[in-house]
Order: C-alpha cells, then sequence, then structure tokens
C-alpha cells in the first residue's frame, strides 16, 4: 500500500521557475511512488491579502502551471482547500487543545507580525493549526519539506500527538520527506526569487520575456569589464545554468573564469537554456489554458475525492470528542 503525501502552496497566481525548481518538480516526481494530495491552500492565503479581487484567477494560474508541469489529475487529488470546508471544522476542533504558547514561539508568526504590524490576526496566529488541520484530515503519512520547513511540521506532529493522547489514536505522525529544495536566487541577486521582490521569471513568460528578464539579472559583481575573469562560484546567472543548461556548466565556468564570455553572453545562454527547457511545458500550458472548463472540472473531481476522505476522518474525530453519539 502507498503511504500518502499532503502538501499545500498558496495561490500565487503565475509560478516562477524558483517555485518550479523547489518544489513543483518534486511533487510530479512523488506521483509514482505515493498517493499524493495537493492543495492549493486559499483561506491560508487570507491571512496576508489586503484584497481578494485576483483570488480565483490566482488560483486558476497556478492549477494551469500544476498541469502543464506534470501534476497528473489521475494519479493526484488536485483541489482548492477552501472546496472542502471540512478543513475548516477540524480547525476549529484542533484549535481547542493547542495551548496558545506553541503557537506564539513559532517564528513565522513573528516574522509576518513583523512584516504586516496593520494586520495582525487571529489567522496569523492559528496559521499553524490549520496547516496541522490540513495534513490529518486526510491522514497524511508523508509531507515533503525542505530543512527550513522543519519546526513547522514538527508543530503539526506535536498536536497530532496531543489529539492521539487526549482521545485516543487517531491520526498518524506525518514524516518529513526531505527534499532537495534549492534556493533559487531572484533576478537582482539580493534575496530568493519571490513575486514580493518583483524578481521573478514566470514558467508562462514568452521566450522574449525571458531574454528581458534574464539580462536584468545581477551577476558576479567583481566582474566590471568584458576582460575581468569571472568567479562563476558567486554568480547567480551561473547557478542557474545547473539547472538548465546541465551540459553545458563547466564548458560555460571554464570560459567564464577566463574571460572568454562575457556576463552578455553568459546570460544569453541562460536564456536559450530556460527556453529550451520550458518548450514543453509551455505548450501544455496553452493547451489547458484554452480549455478552463476542463481545469474546472479536475477542481471539482478533486474536491469530490478530498471531501469523501476528510468526512470520514472528521467524523471519527467528533465521535471521540464525544461530539457524536458513538455508533451513529
Amino acid at each position: 500500500m502507498k503511504k500518502r503525501v499532503f502538501s499545500g502552496a498558496r495561490p500565487t497566481g503565475r509560478q516562477h521557475i524558483g517555485n518550479y525548481l523547489g518544489a513543483i518538480q518534486n511533487y510530479v516526481a512523488l506521483q509514482d511512488e505515493y498517493n499524493c494530495i495537493y492543495c492549493i491552500v486559499d483561506i491560508h492565503a487570507l491571512t496576508t491579502l489586503e484584497s481578494t479581487d485576483r483570488l480565483q484567477q490566482d488560483i486558476h494560474e497556478m492549477m494551469l502551471d500544476w498541469l502543464a508541469a506534470g501534476l497528473d489529475p489521475k494519479k493526484s487529488i488536485l483541489f482548492v482547500q477552501s472546496h472542502v470546508p471540512e478543513v475548516m471544522e477540524l480547525y476549529t476542533l484542533l484549535g481547542m487543545i493547542t495551548p496558545l504558547g506553541w503557537l506564539l514561539r513559532v517564528p513565522t508568526f513573528k516574522e509576518k507580525a513583523r512584516m504586516q504590524p496593520q494586520n495582525v490576526n487571529y489567522g496569523l496566529v492559528g496559521y499553524p493549526v490549520l496547516m496541522t488541520a490540513d495534513i490529518v484530515l486526510y491522514k497524511a503519512e508523508v509531507v515533503p519539506v525542505g530543512e527550513d520547513q522543519l519546526p513547522h511540521l514538527e508543530l503539526a506532529r506535536e498536536i497530532a500527538r496531543r489529539f492521539n493522547s487526549l482521545f485516543g489514536d487517531t491520526f498518524p505522525e506525518p514524516q518529513a520527506k526531505l527534499t532537495p529544495f534549492p534556493i533559487v536566487a531572484g533576478l537582482n541577486g539580493a534575496q530568493k526569487m519571490g513575486k514580493s521582490y518583483n524578481n521573478v521569471i514566470e514558467l508562462a513568460a514568452t521566450p522574449e520575456e525571458t531574454k528581458k528578464l534574464v539580462m536584468t539579472a545581477v551577476t558576479d559583481p567583481a566582474r566590471k569589464y568584458r576582460s575581468d575573469v569571472g568567479h562563476p562560484e558567486v554568480c547567480n546567472v551561473f547557478s542557474l545554468h545547473r539547472f538548465f543548461n546541465t551540459g553545458q556548466v563547466d564548458e560555460i565556468a571554464s570560459r567564464c573564469r577566463s574571460a572568454d564570455i562575457g556576463c552578455v553572453d553568459c546570460k544569453g545562454l541562460l536564456a536559450d537554456g530556460i527556453n529550451k527547457t520550458l518548450v514543453p511545458l509551455r505548450e501544455r500550458r496553452a493547451s489547458f489554458a484554452a480549455r478552463p472548463e476542463y481545469v474546472n472540472e479536475v477542481l471539482v473531481d478533486g474536491a469530490k475525492r478530498a471531501k469523501t476522505i476528510a468526512k470520514k476522518t472528521l467524523a471519527e474525530v467528533k465521535e471521540k470528542m464525544g461530539l457524536l453519539l458513538r455508533g451513529v
């Protein structure tokens, strides 16, 4: 019997190459080894959104990229968090047994509170409880994470463990599947690639847009002239060659160090590599975008399948908590 995987991502609209390299590729690979459930967590997004005007469009665009990258609704359950409202009920019930001190010590809460001091809402504090509900509602045994996310998963394990100790064995404690999520630096080289920093290359960008964006990327800060030798080990652009020009990495590094190519040449090679790699994905995306009804069908079917699992789990939880007559 295959183990069950759960992972969720906030609806940020069109995905960029940082999302692709850091998570989506891994989601696709896991489909053959596990029973996978992948969720667009729109309720989570409400903790930081100032406007929901684009929320539905962002969900649609994100799912287009997921499908184009290879997530298969025949292999995985793909759905939107709010379409299975049982998660909110479980969130409330788990909140009743989660000590406030556990939540206030979470580094993410402190960071978000600093970033949005005008909107330190209840959802920010309870975010880990909702994340736990996402996972245990489907009795997921495995959660793919990078090392930086381990503290969040450990809190989910603590909440599951506390429920089990109070009401009887119900939830498996989700295990981390460490994945080599590369931290993809943004075009400015100062932060990781992210829309909030305006330093991304979207998967759906045209070849022309991709090249224009790559040409703005910061390279080796010590290389000021074409004749200067380069230091690829500190170059933001070179780090991306490892993913998009894998067969040329050593050659590009050698030519950079000898000043045989300049930064403009190096960026041109990267743009070509990105565009060549993403041709199949972009073609599939265009095909799915031409059939919006299909994307909706995937989400409706995914929510139906997820709800079947969710209802069973929630009924068990409520019975064990004394909220239902036993056997009813």
